[in-house]
């Protein structure tokens, strides 16, 4: 894949964002003269120290703050087109979750925001749950989770529309190693697939792992952008990496670089481990162990084969055309699989749920308020008052004169 000859996914021309004081004056410049080319399949790592404008890009570039001067253009079109939305994937820096939801009504309540079907969303569901670890705890509400828990499920919660632009805010806050390496991991797999990815991190050393280009900013403005290799290469140094070396051959090295004039700079040393390695190890040997615990676990890693792989099998084709017909829509040959392509079908449990709690007769006007006994007007038994005035004597005539006295 040659960057060059594609269209970028995101493409930013002398973007700059300031903002304005209660009197309309200029503030705050966040963002200066930003000019940035990000391509399909690309794992972009976006750097800064706090305040340098990495937060304000990720808004503009979601719609939802308006640049000052400048264009940006998300796959070819405005930020605010809601037309590409569904494309998109998003975890904030903070994790905004509804507390009272588990974690699998979560994910089920953003698989119907994208109209997903509900077989589909049960399928997403359960798979990115092994996925990001969490199946052992997907009762428990997420308000409970801790905040790497919550992280996990936050990933899980931006995927479960199978976005082709995937834009993470800090991913590993607040994770644990085990979880640093696993999202690291699937952030690596979704690129292979041909996910776009932006990755915004305090944490240089998940940056360098996972990131082929990045861009550094500083007071708004770019100071550093390439492949990671290249910047990080050391050309004034050259390092030998061999087999454990014995004493006489070290000096017959030495021999010879000062002999070519190079000895002025000679350091061996054995290499070691990573500590991120080593704590994998340790925490893998107890869970192969069966000790018991109840936070999260390092989870399968694999991605779902419906996050856009080639893969896709047998079974997942079938719930997907389950699902169509289910939605009453038929799906003409060669026509693509995905919910997300296809015209939004009417959400048929939420239908069957309305019908089933309609009264069985309805008048056209809404039904009046029951009001408690005692307020009631008492009815009145007009067949009873009939009764009383026929048995009733007939009058007699008023003879008093109207002055008082006898006519």
């Amino acid at each position: 894949m040659i960057a060059d000859m594609q269209a970028p996914v995101i493409q930013t021309v002398g973007l700059t964002k300031t903002f304005k004081d209660f009197w309309r004056r200029p503030n705050v410049v966040a963002v200066r003269d930003l000019n940035l080319d990000i391509y399909p399949g690309e794992i972009f790592g976006l750097l800064g120290p706090n305040g340098s404008g990495k937060s304000t890009t990720i808004k503009v570039i979601l719609g939802l703050l308006y640049p000052t001067r400048g264009r940006v253009a998300l796959f070819g079109r405005p930020p605010t087109d809601v037309s590409i939305k569904n494309r998109i994937g998003y975890l904030p820096e903070d994790s905004y979750l509804y507390e009272f939801l588990n974690a699998r009504e979560t994910l089920d309540f953003y698989g119907r925001l994208f109209r997903i079907p509900r077989r589909e969303r049960r399928r997403r569901t359960e798979r990115l749950l092994e996925m990001v670890g969490l199946t052992h705890e997907a009762r428990r509400r997420v308000g409970e989770y801790s905040k790497g828990m919550a992280r996990r499920i936050g990933l899980a919660s931006a995927l479960i529309n199978d976005p082709e632009l995937l834009i993470l805010d800090e991913p590993t806050s607040g994770l644990d190693p085990i979880g640093t390496r696993l999202i690291k991991d699937l952030i690596v797999d979704l690129g292979a697939r041909g996910k776009t990815i932006i990755l915004s991190s305090h944490l240089l050393g998940d940056v360098e792992d996972v990131c082929a280009r990045v861009a550094i900013l500083y007071g708004g403005m770019q100071r550093a952008l390439g492949k990671t290799h290249d910047l990080l290469s050391r050309t004034e140094l050259t390092q030998i990496t061999t087999e454990k070396l014995d004493e006489p051959t070290l000096q017959e090295m030495r021999r010879v670089l000062q002999k070519h004039g190079r000895g002025g700079r000679f350091e061996v040393s054995s290499p070691s481990d990573k500590l991120e390695s080593f704590f994998l190890r340790i925490v893998r040997r107890a869970q192969e162990e069966r000790v018991e615990t109840s936070g999260a676990t390092i989870g399968g890693g694999q991605l779902p084969a419906f996050l856009g792989g080639a893969d896709r099998d047998d079974d997942v084709i079938e719930s997907l055309v389950s699902a169509s017909k289910e939605s009453h829509a038929p799906i003409e040959p060669g026509a693509e699989l995905l919910p997300e392509a296809a015209e939004p079908q009417p959400d048929r449990e939420l239908i069957d749920d309305l019908v089933q709690s309609r009264p069985a007769e309805t008048t056209g006007e809404p039904d009046a308020p029951e009001l408690p006994a005692v307020l009631k007007k008492p009815e009145v038994d007009h067949a009873v008052i009939d009764s009383l005035v026929e048995h009733a004597a007939p009058d007699e005539p008023d003879t008093t004169h109207p002055n008082g006295k006898d006519g």
